[in-house]
């Protein structure tokens, strides 16, 4: 993945109410890897779960709620998975009201042109983590639903090839994250998910984007079992925080071996969204990540191909900070970035 060492974007939400104010910073401090802001705090429909549920079976905001509605379900799915079998990506397109971020981005995009940009980064939320985050009329977590679980595999898919599909006149490398915060829950007792409808589901997901041309990555900001992506074929990147589990990541250097053989990367989550320690610089983030990188060289990699496919990111999502924080935050991933590329 030539271009990719040390290259630094974002997650995907911030705290701001102004999509200016957000890509203000974006571009500033991630030219190279900008990203569309979610912005959470700006509208309930910009969450990460009702953003992405425009023309999805069943699903509605009503009265400033997000509900599940059955009523007229079966219409509902066939509607749906007609557009589906049509690759009709327009029909899942997100509306202004749903994302103005994605709309302020293309706007300069279109206007101020691509500037530095070598890649452009786009998100959904992944399967699991959507279907956790709803219930159905009894109060069940849709992950019980073996349909509305393909249902939402398929649907979000779409919803990235909408993005795809939108900003690739700007002809840059397209670059989608599917934003996976629930795969820290596998392997509980408490969850109906398991390793292998995991793998699954993703590789469902991951096969539907990857028929548009781009670089696909799973990202989670919980500890979780990560060989189970990198056994998903069509996966290209592995984003997770490495300020917090850095040391548990790397005990999975088997994995990761045959992993970066393919020539795929991991983008690691190195700035803390939640409570960095006084002090904190670019040099001490650079070698923590030379302290892992020297484990996984131990173990067979070699260091000019961890180097290579080496991605940098915010440890999550900024959506839950005060409006200083990603300033500071997106400055210490520019220096770090600035390091790790200086070591080619």
């Amino acid at each position: 993945m030539i271009g990719l060492q040390g290259l630094a974007t974002g997650v995907g939400s911030l705290p701001y109410h102004d999509a200016e104010e957000a890509l203000e910073i974006i571009f500033k401090y991630l030219p190279l890897a900008p990203f569309w802001p979610q912005l959470p705090c700006r509208d309930i429909r910009e969450g990460m779960i009702a953003q992405f549920s425009e023309h999805l079976p069943c699903l509605k905001i009503k009265d400033g709620e997000f509900i599940f509605d059955s009523s007229n379900k079966e219409n509902e799915l066939e509607k749906f998975y007609e557009r589906v079998i049509s690759a009709d990506s327009d029909y899942f397109a997100i509306s202004k009201d749903y994302a103005q971020g994605f709309y302020k981005f293309y706007q300069h995009l279109e206007n101020s042109g691509v500037g530095k940009a070598e890649f452009i980064k786009c998100h959904i939320t992944g399967p699991f983590t959507f279907c956790a985050g709803i219930n159905d009329e009894k109060g069940n977590s849709l992950l019980h639903d073996e349909v509305f679980m393909q249902v939402a595999a398929k649907g979000l898919a779409m919803k990235a090839l909408w993005q795809l599909d939108t900003l690739k006149k700007f002809g840059r490398k397209m670059i989608v994250f599917i934003d996976e915060p629930y795969l820290s829950a596998v392997g509980s007792a408490y969850t109906p998910i398991n390793r292998d409808t995991v793998i699954n589901v993703l590789s469902e997901t991951a096969q539907m984007i990857k028929s548009q041309e781009c670089l696909l990555g799973v990202h989670c900001c919980g500890n979780t079992d990560w060989s189970m992506l990198t056994d998903i074929a069509d996966l290209d990147i592995i984003n997770f925080d490495a300020f917090n589990f850095q040391e548990r990541f790397v005990l999975y250097a088997d994995d990761l071996k045959r992993f970066f053989e393919q020539d795929k990367a991991v983008c690691w989550g190195i700035v803390p969204t939640q409570e960095a320690p006084a002090g904190l610089t670019a040099t001490i983030l650079t070698q923590k990540i030379e302290s892992a990188l020297s484990i996984l060289e131990k173990k067979g990699i070699k260091r000019e191909l961890l180097l290579k496919n080496l991605m940098l990111s915010p440890s999550c999502g900024l959506g839950t900070l005060n409006y200083q924080q990603p300033a500071e935050i997106f400055r210490l991933l520019a220096q770090t970035s600035s390091l790790i590329a200086a070591k080619r």
